[in-house]
């Protein structure tokens, strides 16, 4: 399971290599806690930080990218160990992801800006919302867990199994080593990688008390169950009856239908066609709506 993964992630990567090239933007370092982090800005508008997931990088992300810029200013990162970013000395950890990303906006001197996450970077960007408030205006999450207990089994199940050495010399590494800084690195980076998925995830009480309005985003066969997916919905505040006199909740929830976690991403037209609603504001009107 775990060899039929990397090929998919690496399948992503040299298919979307193509799409980003074509709408390619300027890259640069920001020096995030002790490392040299690598960004990319895109567009022009309001500003959105881009997180992409474990094991990728920013061409990794595709299409998105290039379809959010065209009516915001993306502000593309790759996180430690990840693309063009440094690995360093440090855990990886939804903590420290979620500070790098706060620290990184310091940086490029971004106060706030909405926050569009996959996979891991759904959960640093759910874990900035809970621990730099400040700096998110509105969340969009895609395919992201609030509590490991809502993973789907086989995963939990995989997840002891899971060395270096089923990473080592799979076409991943091969994928990792393009852009690396040190290509040699690969071990304690894939180390670092599965430390984090033995990270305890138990945000419930958390995530019930954030501010920003959050859309979720999630395949009907993605790696958490929809039980769960549902579940943060409703701790959002989300699930009440529209149609009764009273206003939607803020927070929106969105399943794409025969979509799997690694399929999430590429589905741009779907993926666009909730999120600029949500970040304009903008609700379907109902026959009771004035």
């Amino acid at each position: 399971m775990i060899r039929s993964t990397l090929a998919a992630l690496t399948m992503t990567l040299a298919a979307t290599a193509g799409v980003f090239a074509e709408n390619a933007a300027k890259g640069d370092y920001a020096e995030v806690n002790g490392m040299r982090m690598y960004y990319e800005v895109s567009g022009s508008g309001d500003p959105i930080v881009v997180l992409h997931g474990a094991y990728m990088n920013i061409p990794a992300m595709g299409g998105i990218i290039p379809a959010l810029a065209k009516s915001h200013t993306v502000y593309a990162i790759e996180f430690q160990g990840h693309g063009r970013t440094e690995d360093i000395d440090r855990p990886i950890t939804y903590p420290n992801l979620a500070d790098d990303v706060a620290v990184f906006m310091d940086e490029v001197g971004l106060e706030k800006a909405d926050i569009f996450g996959y996979s891991m970077g759904a959960a640093a960007g759910l874990r900035l919302a809970i621990d730099h408030p400040k700096k998110v205006d509105q969340l969009v999450t895609a395919s992201v867990s609030y509590d490991m207990a809502g993973s789907q089994p086989a995963f939990l199940e995989m997840i002891p199994t899971m060395t270096p050495e089923m990473f080592i010399g799979s076409p991943m590494e091969d994928a990792w080593k393009q852009y690396a800084p040190d290509p040699e690195g690969f071990r304690p980076f894939v180390e670092r990688m599965i430390a984090l998925e033995h990270e305890p995830l138990a945000w419930g009480e958390e995530v019930k008390a954030l501010k920003s309005p959050v859309l979720i985003i999630a395949g009907d066969a993605d790696m958490m169950t929809l039980e769960h997916i549902v579940s943060m919905f409703r701790l959002l505040g989300g699930g009440a009856p529209g149609d009764m006199g009273k206003p939607l909740g803020a927070s929106r929830l969105a399943i794409l239908p025969a979509t799997s976690h690694t399929a999430v991403i590429d589905q741009v037209d779907l993926l666009m066609g909730f999120i600029e609603p949500f970040l304009k504001g903008e609700t379907p009107k109902g026959m009771f709506d004035q």
